[in-house]
């Protein structure tokens, strides 16, 4: 048994409210057991410039923790005047996943900004905004479909994330902060619905792994992943 009662392969509870902020064209908040991420799909008639008269869209995310989503507050990253690196690599992650399902042609000479909060932290962040992240970019999409503005969905897959590690030798998925922060292995994995890799982040925090541990965890992300796809077809 682990910390908070769960078998190694076995998920935290997963929940996802769509449309928690009326302002945004959609969002959603979705919360992997303590961890809650509010995703806001923002729609913008305007593209980047290296993108001016191509015909061709963007999706792009930004992410941030709010300072009290942890037991210790953090403060805001515009006090410092600057995005720490971590948040920097987070969101490029997130927009890298999320375009990775997109046809930028279909979307047409556009953009959709995905911006997700952490409010609340317990390990997985990233994970939970990028699953989350989905979910409001395919309610927006839904929304241009629904308005005329597209013709047909852009949308070529569903992604979403999740984390896998390995705790005292047994590879577990999902991991809280706590487990997270203790692992020998610690790994992020992004998959489209289709049960293809958009990004694999494994790091030997303690001991190094090997190829059947590789495995392990790789299976166990998958599994979690499917679930996972299971909810944001059920709530997109």
């Amino acid at each position: 048994m682990r910390i908070d009662s769960r078998q190694p392969a076995q998920m935290r509870p997963v929940k996802v409210t769509t449309g928690y902020q009326a302002t945004a064209e959609a969002s959603c908040l979705i919360e992997v057991g303590n961890t809650r991420v509010l995703c806001a799909a923002s729609v913008e008639e305007s593209v980047p410039p290296f993108l001016r008269n191509s015909g061709k869209g963007w999706v792009t995310a930004e992410y941030a923790m709010l300072p009290r989503a942890t037991n210790t507050r953090t403060p805001r990253e515009v006090t410092k005047g600057r995005q720490s690196g971590r948040t920097m690599e987070i969101q490029r992650l997130i927009g890298r996943s999320l375009r990775t399902v997109v046809d930028m042609q279909l979307l047409g000479e556009r953009s959709i900004i995905l911006d997700c909060d952490v409010l609340q932290a317990d390990g997985g962040t990233r994970t939970a905004a990028i699953t989350g992240a989905y979910i409001a970019l395919s309610s927006a999409i839904n929304q241009l479909l629904k308005f005329g503005t597209l013709k047909k969905s852009p949308l070529l897959d569903t992604v979403a994330a999740t984390s896998v590690g390995i705790i005292k030798g047994v590879p577990m998925l999902d991991l809280c902060y706590e487990e997270d922060s203790s692992a020998e292995v610690d790994m992020n994995v992004v998959m489209t619905g289709s049960g293809k890799f958009v990004e694999v982040q494994a790091t030997a925090e303690k001991s190094a792994f090997d190829d059947d541990q590789m495995a392990a965890l790789l299976a166990l992300a998958r599994a979690g992943i499917r679930d996972l796809t299971a909810i944001q077809k059920s709530n997109a």
